[in-house]
């Protein structure tokens, strides 16, 4: 079997650029120090000559390295969120007001510290993060018809015009032209093989992608144009399901997925999309086999490019579509993750037969 690890080329570009996609995938001693961290590690980096690389903080213990004290790599992708920010974005989820600068201050927490963490995880500062919040909360609340001057004043809002301002700006439309406005609601996913930008109507999911995927914005702006709405952080039943669906499957126990999956495309991607669905969990398929069994045996080149749109990845599972003789071919999250995900279902398919 071909190892899931990823080219030690590519490990270092991850630790010198503190690249968080690759965290859980690979831990890096410095010989130096006799420390090792995280990929994500915001200290100094080193020379490349005093790094090796362990794809186990066990390997690294047993080779005498220590900890991190700043990255904690011992911890887990959840415990290792600062608790600072675990916080906030309880305080975010939960307030129904303005957060401001004293809030902060109040939790002794530094505000361009917070701003600095929320803009490179959530690609926004944290007050867009709690206003989007607020906003969102607002948009259920006019669903289910409550007054537009209730909802400003339960979204904090001093101002009915300010109430207004704020919400076209975040939906594109006035609140009183908004009800039964669709919103995604999306959400960062840890997982083995880096961090998923997950995104879900109450409908579905319509959107699974790697963090470090180049075609990430691209994609995000053909969701919000198929489905005419905003992406707002936040979670619903969809997400919910999501999150605990991706657990059962990296931890090998779940082979098929039951969470709803909406992604709209053109006929032929829909056809390709759900064809590539009936692949079985742990097989492989070939382009060609699967241009075949679309009905169109020389449209190899148009099944790679619905690949390459798919929006919602390992619950669609381009994965398993390989050239032939086996050979991986391409895929949007790079080819060590297409190989980590074949491997794990080879792996988890043998373990449940023993």
């Amino acid at each position: 079997m071909t190892s899931k690890k990823p080219a030690a080329r590519e490990m270092m570009r991850a630790f010198m650029n503190a690249d968080p996609a690759y965290d859980g995938i690979f831990w890096t001693g410095v010989k130096t120090t006799q420390i090792f961290c995280r990929p994500s590690c915001p200290a100094r980096k080193p020379k490349p000559e005093n790094v090796e690389f362990f794809f186990t903080p066990k390997e690294a213990l047993f080779t005498g390295y220590r900890a991190c004290k700043r990255c904690r790599p011992m911890a887990s992708a959840e415990e290792a969120t600062p608790a600072w920010a675990t916080q906030l974005l309880r305080l975010a989820e939960g307030s129904t007001t303005r957060i401001t600068a004293k809030h902060l201050r109040d939790l002794s927490i530094d505000e361009a510290r917070a701003r600095r963490y929320f803009q490179r995880n959530f690609g926004m500062t944290f007050a867009q993060f709690a206003r989007s919040q607020r906003l969102s909360q607002s948009l259920a609340q006019l669903n289910r018809g409550t007054k537009i001057d209730d909802a400003a004043i339960d979204g904090g809002y001093e101002s009915l015009s300010g109430f207004r301002d704020a919400f076209a700006s975040t939906f594109g439309k006035p609140p009183g032209r908004a009800r039964n406005q669709v919103r995604i609601v999306s959400k960062l996913i840890n997982t083995p093989v880096g961090r998923l930008l997950a995104g879900a109507t109450e409908e579905g999911v319509c959107l699974l992608e790697y963090t470090d995927r180049k075609m990430l914005e691209k994609q995000l702006k053909t969701v919000q144009r198929r489905f005419k709405a905003p992406i707002v952080p936040g979670s619903n039943k969809q997400l919910a399901t999501l999150e605990r669906e991706l657990f059962e499957y990296f931890s090998g126990k779940r082979r098929s997925f039951s969470v709803a999956v909406v992604s709209p495309g053109s006929p032929f991607q829909q056809r390709v999309w759900k064809e590539r669905q009936r692949i079985p969990y742990g097989k492989t398929t070939s382009y060609s086999v699967l241009a075949a069994k679309l009905g169109s045996p020389g449209a190899m080149r148009a099944v790679g490019n619905a690949n390459a749109m798919n929006r919602v990845s390992i619950l669609i599972p381009c994965h398993r579509v390989v050239r032939e003789g086996g050979q991986l071919g391409g895929y949007g999250g790079g080819f060590w993750r297409k190989q980590w995900l074949l491997d794990h279902e080879r792996g988890a398919r043998t373990r449940q037969r023993k």
